[in-house]
């Protein structure tokens, strides 16, 4: 399969690399193994040795190098061999090292060019570091399925009013047209704006009391490859928005292999922010949703779709895909054109 390259791929929070050990990840087909040095700073290598071919995740950490548990090759965090055991170290041993960043409490991997791996092109998500841990949840689920069938699953949301009837929906996102905008900065964004409407069933324990009806508001910005910023919230109708509180979360997809995918997901609001009984409260309820609704779905798609192309199965559009397919188009043309550039 061919993937974009020459981007950053969310790996983990960072806190899933712990200051020793290390974490071996699968990503775009290809074992990375994460690791920190004695300052605390994180390095990925290509998660096999080129002597003869173990993991290096098998092994342990020494002195800011990887070592190699099968026959003690250590490799320093830019991939080059620095102790040999056997006899002397030569560049042939050295083994393929990725640009590494933290930022926003992640960890993230450049899988292209070195050369173009700048910090900067990170999706700024900076409201993620500036919550409160009291207002900051996350989860992980290792889901089969290609990771833009993920990417799709946010992008029409009136998938919720279905899958999610106890939770997410109530019906407002299907009778409402969603509103789509290409941006110059590359962000493709969905928005629904139902007016009037019935509150979702996890929202009604949080309205004054004897509100049946509300004016709410979800906002989706995607951004290549898979990272995506979703606002929401609800007033009782009538009221202005800024009475009502921002539920904040991402939704970050990496393609694990071509058919199963890394998805990460976190929450943050602009209310109520020392709750901790309400994070979660949060936490917990979009774990569940996720574990057990979404990602079954997107596995049962993936099972059906088999090792096709998703375009080769002329796939029936209705309105709603609208944004689905302007991303996959997107995904397409970078694709088409970093391939042609190389």
């Amino acid at each position: 399969m061919t993937y974009l390259r020459n981007c950053w791929y969310m790996a983990g929070w960072s806190d899933d690399l712990p200051a020793t050990g290390g974490l071996a990840r699968t990503l775009l087909d290809e074992p990375v193994y994460f690791y920190r040095d004695e300052a605390g700073v994180a390095h990925a290598l290509f998660d096999r040795c080129p002597h003869r071919f173990a993991p290096l995740s098998k092994g342990w950490v020494e002195d800011g190098a990887a070592v190699c548990a099968y026959h003690g090759l250590a490799f320093n965090g830019e991939g080059r061999c620095v102790r040999n055991p056997h006899g002397p170290v030569t560049r042939a041993l050295d083994v393929r090292a990725y640009p590494v960043a933290e930022a926003y409490r992640a960890l993230w991997i450049w899988p292209g060019d070195p050369a173009l791996a700048d910090p900067a092109l990170i999706r700024d998500l900076d409201f993620l570091a500036a919550a409160p841990d009291t207002a900051f949840n996350k989860g992980y689920i290792r889901g089969t399925g290609h990771y833009q069938l993920f990417v799709d699953n946010i992008l029409d949301l009136s998938h919720t009013d279905f899958l999610h009837p106890d939770t997410l929906g109530g019906g407002s996102i299907t009778r409402t047209p969603g509103e789509v905008e290409e941006r110059p900065d590359g962000i493709i964004a969905m928005s629904w704006r139902p007016m009037n409407e019935v509150p979702i069933p996890l929202a009604l324990g949080r309205l004054p009391p004897g509100v049946d009806r509300v004016d709410s508001w979800t906002e989706v910005e995607w951004s290549a490859p898979g990272v995506i910023k979703l606002v929401a919230g609800a007033v009782p109708t009538g009221a202005p928005r800024e009475q009502g509180g921002n539920s904040i979360n991402v939704h970050i997809f990496t393609p694990e292999t071509a058919s199963t995918s890394h998805y990460f997901f976190a929450s943050t609001r602009d209310f109520r922010l020392d709750d901790a009984a309400l994070n979660e409260e949060t936490r917990r309820t979009r774990q569940h949703i996720f574990e057990t609704e979404d990602e079954p779905m997107i596995a049962a798609q993936q099972e059906r779709i088999g090792d096709a192309d998703f375009w080769s199965l002329r796939p029936a559009l209705l309105k709603i895909d609208k944004g689905a397919v302007l991303v996959r188009r997107r995904m397409d043309a970078l694709i088409a054109a970093e391939t042609e550039a190389a």
